[in-house]
């Protein structure tokens, strides 16, 4: 996952869009143009050495100035192609970001500032492009000056040779050599766009070669299919970082979390609450110690065994396009009689049944067409299918919605995950107090780790000022 932390999303737009267009459409073409034409071109020259020997006099300097001229624009042409990919990255990023914030810009009157952004970034694309036209075009000058030189040398041998060859020969030489001259500029052009266009094959070929950090399946895995039974916890001496190079989230935090505790992670903006969760779905590595579930380390599972046997209901919901259904049920495991209970104790049977479609409805991609109440209750019900869960991981789930829905959300979180282990990052002091136990950090370490009611009768804790500064606010 650190991969997209240090790649934006125009930067891979670019490559898996303008390079592999490049790749599917502009390779093939020039391979095939570069082949027809030299074949063509070895007959010419054949042809033209045959009617006059000293021909061969001009070929050597001849293809060493093509050499020349080739090398110097591949040169150039390479350093373009790299321009013009960091031209094209940052405005693929920006009208990325438009599209998906297009109300939040409107709704604020901010269309101007967008729009010469936007503007501006694109007269910087084009200007990488105007760069790749002229030098295209001082390629064509320089080849059609050197086809002048070809032909004014065919037809010097011809006035020289006057006595000893055929004039009708040297005609057709002349002629011969106007298609030579005109062939060898078009593989010249194809050979210098095969060697940008290698560019676009080696930087897709990068991402493809692209290791993860860890491998997602592992064949020969020990745990059963029932694991985790119990859903016991154990952070052993755990520390970990986003990527090298950065300082640690995480650090020396040990804790055991028995079987079907409540437990609320709590703490002031940056103190490692989300890397909890992170790590535990492995989206970051440790640096040191480990985490064990029901005693088996998560280290040596596969990323798909293990997160599948997790469950999470992130801060912000995201449903892609499809039926509400396709969302519920992506790999269709259940019956449309389980979905609609899962829907019932997720208090949105009554909605869901409201639709024209009921389960069919379409949702827009990311949910557009509902609300974001709506979208975390679907969240939820999903959550709710998988009934074999034994950790549920709650990552700020009712941050940002009502009161309405976040009483809803915990209702059925009581009923449905009786059980279950259950993590919350919690922000709304007041939702929490009913916790088994609370895990204050500060600074990613455990700054305090006991029951609610013991945390809040110490004034001197860091829960007890949390929670006065709920109060205030």
């Amino acid at each position: 996952m650190s991969f997209f932390d240090v790649t934006y999303s125009g930067k891979i737009i670019n490559r898996f869009a303008h390079y592999f267009s490049t790749i599917d459409m502009q390779l093939p073409f020039d391979l095939v143009f570069i082949f027809l034409n030299f074949m063509v071109n070895i007959m010419q020259i054949g042809f033209c050495i045959a009617a006059t020997p000293y021909f061969l006099i001009l070929m050597v300097p001849l293809f060493g100035c093509y050499y020349y001229l080739s090398a110097y624009y591949l040169l150039s042409s390479r350093e373009i192609e790299r321009l013009d990919s960091a031209a094209r990255s940052p405005m693929y990023a920006h009208f990325g970001e438009t599209l998906n914030g297009m109300v939040t810009i409107r709704g604020f009157g901010d269309t101007n500032r967008f729009l010469v952004q936007a503007t501006t970034l694109l007269d910087q694309s084009q200007q990488v492009f105007h760069l790749t036209n002229t030098t295209q075009q001082w390629l064509q000058v320089m080849l059609q000056l050197l086809s002048g030189i070809v032909t004014t040398f065919v037809a010097l041998m011809a006035v020289l040779q006057r006595n000893s060859a055929s004039t009708g020969l040297f005609v057709v030489v002349l002629s011969e050599i106007s298609g030579f001259t005109a062939n060898v500029q078009t593989v010249m052009s194809n050979v210098c766009s095969l060697g940008t266009t290698i560019v676009s094959v080696k930087r897709v070929k990068g991402y493809s070669e692209l290791t993860p950090k860890a491998p997602y399946e592992i064949p020969d895995s020990k745990t059963g299919k029932s694991w985790p039974e119990h859903g016991q916890i154990e952070f052993q001496n755990y520390s970990t970082r986003y990527r090298e190079g950065l300082g640690p989230v995480l650090s020396n935090v040990d804790l055991s979390i028995c079987a079907g505790e409540r437990i609320s992670i709590v703490g002031r903006t940056g103190a490692g609450k989300l890397s909890v969760n992170m790590a535990l779905f492995r989206m970051i590595e440790a640096t040191e110690g480990k985490i064990l579930i029901d005693g088996v380390d998560t280290s040596t599972l596969g990323l798909q065994e293990l997160r599948s046997r997790l469950t999470i209901i992130p801060q912000d919901p995201f449903l892609f396009g499809g039926t509400i259904h396709a969302n519920l049920d992506p790999f269709g495991q259940h019956q449309d009689a389980d979905i609609w209970a899962a829907l019932e104790a997720a208090s949105l049977k009554q909605y869901v049944s409201s639709l024209l479609n009921g389960l069919h409805e379409q949702v827009d991609n990311g949910g557009e067409n509902l609300s974001l109440g709506q979208r975390q209750l679907v969240n939820l019900a999903r959550a709710m299918l998988n009934k074999n869960t034994k950790v549920l991981c709650l990552d700020e789930a009712t941050a940002a919605i009502d009161i309405e829905t976040d009483n809803a959300i915990q209702r059925a979180i009581c009923k449905s995950f009786t059980g279950c282990t259950v993590l919350t990052i919690a922000h709304r002091i007041n939702t929490i107090l009913d916790s088994d136990r609370i895990l204050v950090l500060e600074c990613g370490e455990v700054a305090e780790f006991d029951k609610p009611a013991v945390l809040l009768a110490n004034k001197n804790s860091i829960f007890y000022s949390l929670s006065e500064d709920t109060t205030s606010q």
